[in-house]
């Protein structure tokens, strides 16, 4: 059943024009939109757009292969990792249910929190490894940040299932440069590296992403590696031929994740090219 996203009435009138107006509060729009026609453009070109965004070709490559706009572009893209975003968010909720919004996980005082949001100039990011996948997730530390953990950019193994790491925020941009070597004399779990390695190399890759778009790209590359032997075309088509949530806004990075109100909201955090 429909909700408004503004008051979070549920009486809806259906006008003329396709679209569906509260009852309540008189907010107006497009419930049963899907990601796929959330574009103007036409089919060919977004099936083509499609392919080039899973062979990894960042927008700013196809400026001179393609007849659109840059900004169009951009923003198809975008539509495509808002759709992948709401997946990857709907599957670790599934998989973190059972241990809730500050709850402890494995590991030493680390607590699993409800957005990526940094402190103190710095992201902590946890690398989550259950059911055959590899989940990046927001943590805080129980009584403030250990020492081991206090070097930006190395990845601290915290038992077979989960590491973490500190990203620096340096002006717009978050680091992601660092030690490859574990702070921890343990072995890093062969999954939990190569995410990490598979994390740095793409985000690298874009040559910097947008403060308010780093969660959508975090997922992106997270979906990327958990789907890396399987067809990516064929997995994301499916994923557009689903209905935007009625207040996701697959158009506005700060809204990509509102559908997680309740849950964890992407939030404002840049990558920097290394």
């Amino acid at each position: 059943m429909l909700t408004c996203p503004r008051c979070g009435g549920r009486n809806f009138w259906r006008l003329a024009t396709g679209q569906r107006r509260c009852g309540q509060c008189g907010l107006t729009r497009k419930f049963d939109k899907t990601y796929w026609n959330s574009s103007k453009i036409s089919p060919y070109w977004k099936g083509r757009l499609l392919e080039y965004f899973c062979l990894g070709v960042p927008a700013y490559r196809l400026r001179h292969q393609v007849p659109l706009d840059l900004k169009t572009v951009q923003r198809w893209f975008r539509i495509l990792r808002v759709a992948i975003y709401t997946h990857e968010m709907k599957e670790m909720r599934a998989l973190l249910a059972r241990t809730g919004n500050g709850a402890s996980l494995p590991g030493e005082g680390i607590l699993f929190r409800s957005d990526f949001s940094a402190a103190n100039g710095r992201l902590a990011l946890g690398i989550y490894k259950g059911n055959g996948r590899v989940f990046a997730l927001p943590i805080s530390f129980a009584g403030g940040v250990p020492g081991e953990q206090a070097e930006a950019g190395r990845l601290h193994v915290c038992d077979e299932t989960l590491a973490c790491a500190l990203l620096d925020i340096r002006g717009t941009c978050v680091s992601v440069n660092g030690e490859k070597e574990t702070r921890k004399g343990r072995e890093v779990p062969g999954d939990i590296e190569g995410f990490w390695d598979f994390t740095r190399q793409w985000l690298r890759h874009y040559r910097g992403v947008p403060r308010a778009y780093f969660p959508l790209y975090l997922k992106e590359i997270e979906w990327r590696f958990n789907h890396r032997s399987e067809n990516l075309v064929r997995l994301i088509r499916n994923l557009l031929d689903r209905r935007v949530m009625a207040d996701s806004g697959a158009n506005r990075p700060e809204a990509a994740g509102a559908a997680d109100r309740r849950g964890m909201k992407p939030s404002n955090v840049h990558a920097r090219r290394g």
